[in-house]
């Protein structure tokens, strides 16, 4: 066996091992539930394998939606001592029990992919239109309940939330955020080096986050107007309208289509106030700091998300094309997640520095949507590089390309399945 079909061996393997029956963990022990936006990735990965066990994965994850369309970031389908914060510390009553809070809601991007690259258009076609309902209750949730002003940017209330949990973009927003003081048992160290890991100074913050929401009842007008983290994440922001677009070009394809009036006029709204977040002198987009009213100074990957989304203007994307290659010299073992040059850069720990193949593939596929196929490229075969350096690991570090946080990761697997093998 080559090289090449030993990678596409291993990357299946791992998605089997991962496998607990319709759901896919990120990784064993570490992540032992089905994660949001991991889930859609995941997915992406299924489709090279088995065709219905890709549409399983949204639908064993649409099971944990909630009655006013969100869609959790974690869904609790079993029970595990593994992980921590679990379903007792959420208190969400639902079956499946999960979160009270969402991610990147990148899943009817990851719908529109499978769909068009699947074989079986019929079983396509079948399980579109079952999921259509529940992505467009998904993305309302979002424009009605985390942007009740309509100013066109949706918040977010927990840095788990945006994905990027320990980007030192949320750091000052964060010191807000009172220190829980009760005791709790942290498990995440349990399985990788404390080093690549969120210090407890933050976890004291993330697990206060946690009881906040419990304590004001899943309201999201009381969460709106007093939650001590609130931020607008560029690249959430960025995911959902891209995952809007693509919403709205499938209920063109889906058996019946549906008024998509108002989930137009938000993606419309996005698009005017997306120019306010771009900071010229640091050749990307910012996240914005909500009770500040202003843009959080700090340069990250995310910056680089309006290239998925098509809302940077070609000069911006130019702008932002240099910008990657810049990056790619200091850390040229895949994008780093925070801009070598901060002084918060740290190239192993989690989200402060290190190189994720899910983003580095997001931020690709805008690259080449202007034009950019050169450096598309450059950022798949650095990309490439890493796996045959190091395996399918959660993250990477972007100086040497050494693998970091979870091994025999179900999404890294998935990408390059997708798009390196």
């Amino acid at each position: 066996m080559n090289k090449l079909d030993n990678l596409v061996a291993q990357a299946k393997d791992i998605l089997r091992t991962n496998d607990l029956g319709g759901y896919t963990v990120p990784t064993k022990g570490l992540y032992p539930f089905q994660w949001n936006w991991d889930a859609g990735v995941t997915a992406l990965g299924w489709l090279y394998v088995d065709e219905l066990r890709a549409w399983t994965e949204f639908e064993k994850l649409f099971e944990g939606q909630w009655e006013n369309g969100m869609v959790p970031h974690i869904v609790f389908h079993q029970e595990s001592d593994d992980y921590f914060p679990g379903p007792d510390q959420w208190k969400v009553e639902g079956n499946p029990p999960s979160t009270s809070i969402s991610q990147p809601p990148l899943l009817a991007t990851m719908v529109r992919i499978i769909y068009e690259q699947s074989k079986d258009k019929e079983l396509a076609q079948t399980k579109l239109d079952a999921l259509m309902p529940k992505l467009i209750r998904y993305h309302e949730w979002w424009y009605r309940e985390r942007d009740p002003e309509n100013t066109g940017l949706v918040s977010s209330y927990h840095p788990w939330e945006s994905g990027m949990d320990n980007s030192p973009a949320w750091d000052d927003v964060l010191q807000r955020v009172p220190q829980v003081t009760r005791p709790y048992q942290r498990r995440d160290l349990n399985h990788v080096d404390s080093k690549q890991r969120p210090l407890k100074e933050q976890y004291d913050r993330y697990i206060y986050l946690v009881d906040f929401f419990r304590e004001n009842d899943f309201d999201y007008q009381k969460i709106y107007q007093n939650c001590p983290f609130h931020t607008q994440d560029i690249s959430l922001n960025a995911v959902l309208q891209r995952g809007t677009l693509d919403l709205i070009h499938l209920n063109k394809v889906a058996s019946v289509a549906v008024d998509m009036s108002s989930l137009e006029a938000s993606a419309a709204k996005a698009e005017e106030v997306f120019p306010a977040l771009w900071d010229a002198e640091r050749h990307l987009f910012l996240n914005r700091d909500h009770d500040l009213a202003k843009t959080i100074p700090v340069s990250t990957s995310g910056g680089f998300m309006p290239l998925y989304s098509y809302s940077a203007t070609p000069e911006q994307a130019a702008l932002m094309a240099a910008e990657i290659k810049e990056w790619l010299v200091l850390g040229p073992s895949g994008l780093a997640s925070t801009s070598p040059l901060e002084s918060t850069f740290d190239a192993k720990r989690y989200w402060r520095g290190p190189s994720w193949l899910h983003i580095n593939w997001m931020i690709a596929d805008g690259l080449k949507h202007y034009g950019h196929d050169d450096v598309a490229e450059q950022l798949r075969q650095v990309s490439r590089a890493i796996i045959e350096q190091s395996g399918y690991f959660e993250y990477f570090d972007p100086i040497t390309g050494e693998g970091c946080g979870g091994k025999d990761f179900s999404w890294t697997a998935a990408i390059a399945l997708h798009w390196l093998l």
